[in-house]
């Protein structure tokens, strides 16, 4: 199995440096990982570095917290693509769905998967902050509004990434094209086989060169 292609690697800290960035870049080449994940200020160098590789520039929208208005999320979206972004993660509107909003989670997450045009949208439910039945809501309003993820966590909040998050929003949106993503407090082999078993299909991490070469090390 490629375990490479499962990983986002990542770099989302408010003090990365460009040295970071560009390290960070050097070891997804390495490893051949799915992407680099970014904040959306370091798109436009992780494209030219990734520039002729098989890795894909990944940056997030209303990031971490999701309260930003729609229209913001929008521009983000747009200039991250005309930066080079192939995919964007959304978080939503978190108090929307605390208020049970759900016509609002919806519009958000539509609004943003029709600006993204065809670019990949994955949508952050930030599942810590959630019951299981706002889990549910909120993977139902990205399978309605034709997102391509749903993803766990921001990993900026009170937790990440759980074996039962995953395999709960896996049975949600099983009947559509949508594909779960997992990602916060992701740092180790064993956690990362059992969020794959578990059902995700991307993983979200900083720690992915560790947890590749202890997988290779097998």
């Amino acid at each position: 199995m490629e375990y490479n292609k499962y990983i986002d690697h990542t770099n989302l800290k408010p003090d990365a440096t460009k040295e970071d960035i560009l390290l960070l870049c050097a070891e997804a080449n390495k490893y051949k990982f799915k992407s680099v994940c970014v904040n959306p200020a370091f798109v436009s160098l992780a494209h030219e570095l990734l520039a002729g590789s098989d890795v894909l520039v990944c940056t997030v929208i209303g990031f971490p917290l999701g309260a930003n208005t729609t229209e913001v999320k929008e521009f983000e979206i747009t200039k991250a693509i005309q930066d080079g972004a192939d995919e964007v993660d959304m978080v939503i509107n978190i108090s929307a769905a605390k208020n049970h909003d759900w016509d609002y989670v919806y519009n958000d997450i539509k609004a943003c998967v029709d600006k993204a045009s065809g670019t990949l949208v994955k949508v952050i439910i930030e599942t810590c902050l959630l019951t299981e039945e706002e889990k549910i809501e909120a993977c139902k309003a990205a399978v309605k509004a034709q997102a391509d993820f749903v993803k766990t966590s921001t990993g900026f909040s009170t937790g990440g990434a759980t074996v039962e998050d995953v395999k709960l929003m896996v049975d949600t949106v099983k009947s559509s094209p949508l594909k779960v993503k997992a990602s916060g407090g992701i740092r180790d082999k064993e956690t990362f086989l059992k969020l794959i078993e578990a059902g995700a299909s991307r993983i979200g991490c900083s720690k992915s060169v560790k947890i590749m070469e202890d997988l290779l090390n097998e």
